[in-house]
């Protein structure tokens, strides 16, 4: 397989998968589950383009939290590496991709909606508050992918957590110094997550959304996981409503 027709053959794959043309999906991912892929994480994006097509917007999470901290509260736009694996990080890297202004959990984008999506989340001290991209795929049609890395990594549940506010979430308050683009710099306080203590079972959505809101398919060897966020958003809210811990495991 060529790097063209690989492309070609994730497109098909990820539509066939119940992607939306022309919408807005959040993808994490893993690039080994999907097995040789030519071109790699390259032609996985261009996979995704091609498939969302020129209306479409995709997004993918440049969490940084790992390398910014109450110790290095340094991040800058440009230069703080994410640390959520191979496909996110190139992406970060990416001609005309766009990063999100957020110390920890910044996101990226390209496309038609990019800067709907991404352009206020600075104005948010939390880590997913009402600015993020993570609360905006909500009430925006918005998608989650998971290709190759199950169900467990799915960041925009902090998003619904924030709402309900468990009191495993928050941890520390931090002053951050942001670095822009253009070097200009600015100074801000942020809530970190904690979880400590904790660990995190955002798998049990699977059996919430049995009458709708989730399609398992596949890409290449990956199994991907697609959520709608509408339904994703009722059905979380209305576990944890019921019961604050739902997502979590205490730690032993």
């Amino acid at each position: 397989m060529t790097g063209t027709d690989a492309v070609r053959q994730i497109g098909e794959d990820l539509l066939a998968s119940g992607l939306r043309r022309g919408g807005a999906a959040l993808v994490h991912s893993s690039l080994s589950s999907m097995g040789y892929v030519p071109g790699g994480a390259e032609t996985v994006v261009r996979g995704f383009l091609r498939a969302l097509g020129p209306e479409g917007t995709l997004l993918m999470p440049a969490l940084s939290h790992r390398h910014v901290d109450k110790a290095q509260p340094v991040f800058d736009v440009l230069r703080t590496p994410s640390n959520v694996g191979t496909i996110p990080e190139y992406f970060r890297t990416r001609p005309g991709t766009v990063r999100s202004v957020h110390p920890t959990h910044s996101v990226c984008g390209m496309g038609a909606r990019v800067e709907a999506f991404l352009g206020d989340h600075f104005r948010d001290d939390t880590p997913c508050g009402m600015h993020s991209p993570f609360r905006k795929l909500r009430g925006r049609d918005g998608q989650v992918l998971l290709l190759g890395c199950g169900l467990r990594p799915n960041t925009s549940m902090h998003a619904i957590e924030e709402v309900v506010g468990p009191p495993y979430l928050f941890g520390s308050t931090v002053a951050y110094r942001t670095i822009l683009p253009d070097g200009r710099e600015i100074e801000a306080r942020g809530r970190r997550h904690s979880f400590a203590g904790w660990s995190q079972r955002y798998d049990r959505i699977e059996p919430l959304l049995r009458d709708g809101g989730l399609r398992v398919g596949r890409v290449l060897e990956a199994t991907v996981h697609v959520l709608d966020c509408r339904p994703m958003w009722a059905q979380a809210l209305a576990a944890l409503e019921g019961d604050v811990f739902y997502f979590v495991d205490k730690k032993t």
